[in-house]
């Protein structure tokens, strides 16, 4: 049987990760955290849910090598679902002396360097490294793979996401964490065949379908759509663009994270998290969906066309597990274990990651439009 060690297991993502893996697989479950009577609590909950014992509970502290070493004893994945990117060194670095493989569910510069920086060695380790996984970063680039051969020839590729979980999104220490991302805030797209910074926050507009409607969308850029064009040679346009949060968030919060994060980054995460926090949760409106779509245009059957496809879920938190675990099962059955350092939306099968979502409660649709 399959262990795989859920580094912070008892938060809002690492609890998901556990119950769908239940659910979906026959592998045990570790789930790791500093507070050990917290994740025996939830070990003992799961195991009465699901039957048996695969879920078992372990002390293991990011910021402490000794812990994680104990912890990932008799292990053979590491699934980091912890925010706790300060300590990623630390993390990666005693995956690999222990001779386990690793899935990340951050969105953090300084870890995609440590990674690349050991990708020779992850290699020669024969070590299956899986990073930018979850719903932004993780399937950006799984929906223009998915999109791709719905098309003879994709020429451009607009992937866009919607986030907005109400006046009940709780706060954790994934909200600081969140900070990280607009210290390095990038607004590149690719552009007439080339990467191109593209002009800081212009809006571009963005039709979501249904409730949502058209919206401002803000170009942001993930690591793991820079080898996008490379697959598809024939590919012009692409990129990701986020949609705006409401009036206050836009306009006034966002300036004032991004220039306190500017000024001491350090010191303003936790306060600019918190002020963030603030500002989603009280004026937030209806709907409350969180969703990413793809709009892929190009040639079929000698006509233009284009191929959208959208996964949407009114839970941002289950839209961050449920693609992970998703991910996951192609890596127990081998089809996506690799040697090496690997992306998420690269590794995966597209077709086989987007049923299973589908089937663990995702809301997938998907159209082709042909001229006629």
């Amino acid at each position: 049987m399959t262990r795989i060690l859920i580094l912070g297991g008892y938060g809002m993502t690492g609890r998901l990760l556990a119950k769908h893996l239940l659910e979906e697989s026959t592998a045990g479950i570790v789930l790791a955290a500093r507070h050990l009577e917290k994740a025996g609590e939830l070990a003992e909950k799961l195991n009465a849910e699901f039957g048996g014992s695969r879920v078992s509970a372990v002390h293991a502290d990011a910021a402490d090598a000794e812990s994680l070493r104990a912890a990932l004893k008799d292990v053979d994945m590491l699934v980091v679902a912890a925010p706790a990117t300060e300590h990623a060194a630390t993390v990666i670095r005693t995956a690999l002396d222990c001779g386990v493989d690793y899935l990340d569910v951050q969105f953090s510069s300084r870890k995609l360097t440590i990674l690349k920086s050991l990708d020779a060695e992850i290699k020669r380790a024969a070590r299956c490294f899986i990073t930018e996984a979850g719903f932004h970063p993780g399937l950006p680039s799984a929906m223009v793979r998915y999109a791709a051969p719905h098309l003879d020839r994709m020429v451009s590729a607009t992937t866009a996401g919607f986030l907005n979980m109400g006046r009940d999104l709780p706060y954790t220490e994934a909200v600081v964490e969140l900070m990280e991302a607009f210290e390095d805030y990038r607004t590149d797209v690719y552009w007439q065949g080339k990467w191109i910074a593209s002009g800081g926050f212009k809006p571009r507009k963005i039709d979501f379908g249904g409730e949502i409607g058209v919206r401002a969308c803000y170009p942001m850029f993930f690591e793991e759509l820079r080898g996008i064009p490379e697959m598809y040679p024939a590919l012009e346009n692409a990129g990701f663009f986020i949609s705006g949060t409401n009036w206050l968030v836009d306009w006034i919060i966002t300036p004032l994270v991004m220039a306190g994060l500017k000024i001491a980054p350090s010191r303003s995460a936790r306060p600019m998290g918190k002020l963030m926090w603030w500002g989603m949760r009280r004026f937030a409106n209806p709907p409350f969906v969180v969703m990413l779509r793809v709009d892929a245009a190009g040639m079929k059957d000698g006509k233009r066309a284009v191929f959208s496809a959208a996964v949407s879920h009114k839970d941002a938190y289950e839209l961050t597990a449920i693609p992970v675990v998703a991910a996951l099962l192609q890596y127990l059955d081998g089809t996506a274990r690799k040697p090496g350092l690997l992306m998420m939306g690269h590794i995966v099968e597209p077709a086989r990651l987007f049923e299973d979502m589908k089937r663990m409660g995702v809301i997938v649709r998907s159209s082709v439009q042909i001229e006629n």
